[in-house]
C-alpha cells in the first residue's frame, strides 16, 4: 500500500487535494482509502485561553484536541486493508512522528495566511453561522498561534510543498504521476 500524508494550515486546501487525489486514483483503477484527521476530534472539545487576549476558545488546533488512539488505530487498520492507496489528511499529519513514519509521500499544502483566513471566514460563517468578528477573533487569537507552533514547522518534513491555490489540479496530477512511478505502475 502506498500511503500519502497531506498537512497544511487551516483552509489551505488539504481536503480539496485529498478529494482530487481520491478521485484520480480511483479513476486510474486503484482502490483508495481516505482518512480525515478532523473526524477524530474529541467529543468534549478542550478549550484554550488565548495567550494575548485571555479569551477562552474551543481548541481544535492542538494534538490534545484529537482522540489520538482511535486515529492511530484507524490508520493502522487502513494500512492493513486491501486498499492500494491510503490518503491521510489533517493539520497535524506531518507534526505527528507516529504518522510520518508510515508515509511514503509527505505533502504540505501551502497558502498565504490572508487567503487561508478569507477561506476560513467564508467557511465558518456559512457552516456554523459565526459572525465575521467571531471568525477573525478566533483566528487571530488562537489559530495563527497554533499554526506557528505546530503546523508551519512541520512543513520541513514534507517531500513536496504544493500551492493550495492550484485551481487547475496540476499538483494532484503530479502527485498521481509520482505515486504511480513509486508504486511501479
Amino acid at each position: 500500500m502506498y500511503t500519502i500524508g497531506i498537512a497544511g494550515g487551516t483552509c489551505s486546501g488539504k481536503t480539496t487535494l485529498s478529494a482530487k487525489l481520491d478521485g484520480m486514483f480511483t479513476a486510474a483503477g486503484y482502490k483508495t482509502c481516505v482518512i480525515h484527521m478532523d473526524s477524530f476530534f474529541k467529543k468534549v472539545t478542550p478549550t484554550v485561553v488565548a495567550p494575548f487576549t485571555g479569551v477562552e476558545y474551543p481548541e481544535h488546533n492542538h494534538p490534545d484536541s484529537f482522540r489520538m488512539d482511535e486515529f492511530y488505530a484507524a490508520v493502522d487498520e487502513a494500512q492493513a486493508s486491501d486498499a492500494d492507496v491510503l490518503i491521510i489528511e489533517g493539520l497535524l499529519i506531518l507534526y505527528l512522528e507516529h504518522i510520518r513514519e508510515k508515509l511514503d509521500l509527505k505533502i504540505f499544502v501551502d497558502l498565504l495566511s490572508d487567503e487561508r483566513m478569507y477561506r476560513r471566514i467564508h467557511k465558518f460563517m456559512a457552516m456554523r453561522g459565526d459572525t465575521l468578528e467571531q471568525v477573525c477573533d478566533r483566528y487571530l487569537d488562537t489559530v495563527r498561534w497554533r499554526h506557528a507552533e505546530f503546523v508551519e514547522p512541520s512543513r520541513w518534513y514534507a517531500d513536496l510543498v504544493i500551492n493550495g491555490a492550484d485551481k487547475d489540479g496540476l499538483a494532484a496530477e503530479a502527485v498521481l504521476a509520482l505515486a504511480e512511478k513509486k508504486m511501479g505502475k
